[in-house]
């Protein structure tokens, strides 16, 4: 019997396999009782909503859940509405799908419906986000920066994220798109935050106990730079080539842990 991982906060690095044997989203279906509780996708993120609404209701009434809603957030005019509260009103699991994440906190930050998300968080509602809506669980998220390049001293933007997960930089499909200069930028202008880079087909599962595990066919990094000694970061001449000095760098796979606290894996 594979072990229940337990925690509120399921992080996926994008593209989690939806035609196989789809270990990420039924873990997803495991945080819920079939029956009664309530599932709602969330595709804010995206400019393609309805399409990828009904991708995902689809699988997940197929994985078994009965009660599945879709909240669909096009301005902020939706933000503000009843029918958009009551739509995530008793929701045991929300799940953000990708897109753009920028769309997520500009249409709903300051609104009656980032509020009632915010209460179900603090309440035990589980919160899912996949590639775009992976990166909004931080309270730091990147916007942009540059894939498969060296990285360069401010060539990064970043935002503030709904804040779930504290003190951590989230990037998603990282070893597919060539993002570790980018989160290494990311690290050396806010070196008290970790750098979570997560491949594609893989989560992280944040335990209450402080802890993540990796779950999928990828890997997960972790980037520290609680201990940097030098970097050249500045705004003068963004294009320079980023350099910086003792930064440690962890790469786990499937089932290995990582303690938030003492900052090791295990």
């Amino acid at each position: 019997m594979e072990e229940k991982l337990e925690g509120n906060l399921i992080i996926i690095g994008g593209a989690e396999d939806k035609t196989g044997e789809k270990k990420i989203l039924k873990e997803v279906c495991n945080k819920l009782a079939k029956d009664r509780d309530i599932l709602v996708i969330a595709t804010i993120a995206s400019e393609v909503p309805e399409e990828l609404g009904n991708e995902y209701y689809k699988i997940f009434t197929q994985l078994g859940i009965k009660n599945v809603r879709i909240l669909n957030i096009v301005d902020r005019k939706g933000a503000f509405a009843t029918n958009s509260i009551k739509t995530i009103e008793n929701a045991s699991l929300i799940f953000f799908t990708g897109g753009d994440q920028l769309r997520i906190t500009s249409l709903i930050g300051g609104t009656p419906l980032y509020s009632k998300i915010q209460e179900l968080y603090e309440n035990g509602c589980t919160f899912v986000g996949t590639s775009a809506g992976a990166s909004i669980m931080s309270d730091t998220m990147i916007i942009t920066g540059p894939n498969d390049e060296s990285p360069k001293k401010c060539t990064l933007k970043m935002a503030p994220g709904l804040g779930f997960i504290k003190g951590v930089i989230i990037d998603q499909h990282f070893a597919q798109r060539g993002r570790i200069g980018r989160l290494l930028v990311g690290i050396a202008e806010n070196p008290q935050s970790l750098g979570i880079g997560i491949d594609e087909d893989t989560a992280i599962i944040v335990k209450d106990n402080g802890q993540f595990v990796v779950m999928g066919s990828g890997a997960v990094y972790v980037i520290d730079g609680s201990d940097i000694t030098y970097s050249n970061v500045s705004e003068q001449y963004p294009d320079d080539i980023l350099s910086i000095f003792n930064v440690k760098v962890h790469v786990l796979k499937q089932g290995n842990r990582f303690n938030f606290t003492s900052k090791l894996p295990s």
